[in-house]
């Protein structure tokens, strides 16, 4: 069983789209693939109880079915705010240990693959001591990374890419996504330059450049990726690009 962490340089990189159209390449060739959102910050009130969209999008696209919405996302924080600060104001006590706990019931589920989202970007505080980074870390998990192409994303990409080595994590890949609908000056050079660094410094392969989605589908964006063996190849760490 191979677990992948999917993170963002920021808030709305696009992780949830990138991660949906993941699942959605890896249940064309036939794998098995359970996803989790750990923390979800943000939710409406619905009559099965609180909901969060990223989720249920997670949710719709795995292939594994007979798990409940509750493992998918064991945390579900109604106000879009940092996780810790709504955790917080709901009494609720968010560590690694807890969300570690919920990993492990959600995968004994047969799988070929778990799919872990992150919220926000990589080092959101669950308390005081504790970030979702831990949680990676405690996984043991390779890590993909959303990279949200606009003005600034370089230092961003840069500093969460050095601190996923630092902690002896698996960078197997990014993603370039122009979540924006106005693209960033000299966008081509930029992603240019990232591919060269990462493939240079962390080898790892940029897996797919996502243009501006009007309405976002994961179905589609699915076909920028690789063909699902060659993709779940890369995922596990065993091949590159």
């Amino acid at each position: 069983m191979t677990c992948v962490f999917v993170t963002g340089t920021d808030t709305d990189a696009g992780k949830t789209l990138v991660s949906s159209a993941l699942l959605e390449r890896l249940g064309e060739g036939g794998f098995r693939t359970l996803a989790m959102k750990p923390v979800a910050a943000g939710a409406v009130k619905t009559e099965l109880g609180m909901r969060n969209n990223d989720a249920l999008q997670l949710e719709l696209a795995m292939s594994c079915r007979g798990v409940s919405y509750e493992q998918v996302n064991p945390v579900c924080l109604a106000a879009p705010v940092a996780p810790h600060l709504a955790a917080v104001d709901e009494g609720i006590s968010l560590t690694v240990t807890g969300l570690h706990k919920a990993y492990q019931q959600l995968s004994e589920h047969d799988q070929d693959l778990m799919l872990v989202e992150g919220a926000g970007g990589w080092l959101v505080p669950l308390n005081d001591q504790e970030t979702l980074a831990d949680l990676a870390s405690e996984l043991q998990a390779h890590v993909v990374l959303v990279v949200n192409m606009k003005l600034g994303c370089l230092n961003h990409a840069l500093l969460t890419a050095a601190d996923i080595e630092r902690r002896g994590l698996n960078l197997v890949g990014w993603v370039a996504n122009q979540a924006q609908a106005e693209t960033m000056a000299l966008a081509e050079e930029n992603q240019v330059w990232l591919e060269h660094y990462f493939s240079a410094h962390h080898k790892a392969p940029l897996l797919a450049s996502i243009p501006f989605q009007q309405q976002a589908d994961a179905k589609r964006v699915a076909d920028y990726f690789a063909e699902s063996h060659a993709l779940m190849s890369v995922l596990q760490g065993n091949a590159d690009f």
